[in-house]
């Protein structure tokens, strides 16, 4: 059971990391892009302007900016 833990945490250190803020802004993106592609909308252009916002929102953040 101690291996489990101890995986669980790799892959939550991985994913989330130091910013949780990137990983929950990435899920968004991705559960957007579902439901649109769900729908039968082409959604392929969402998720690279939607993680480019996320990192320059941490970078500003993380440079002190609002």
């Amino acid at each position: 059971m101690r291996d489990l833990g101890a995986f669980g945490r790799f892959w939550w250190n991985f994913i989330v990391g130091d910013d949780w803020h990137v990983a929950a802004g990435v899920a968004v993106a991705l559960g957007l892009t579902f439901l649109l592609a769900h729908n039968g909308i082409d959604a392929w252009w969402l998720l690279p302007p939607a993680v480019v916002l996320v990192i320059a929102r941490s970078l500003r953040r993380t440079a002190g900016g609002r």
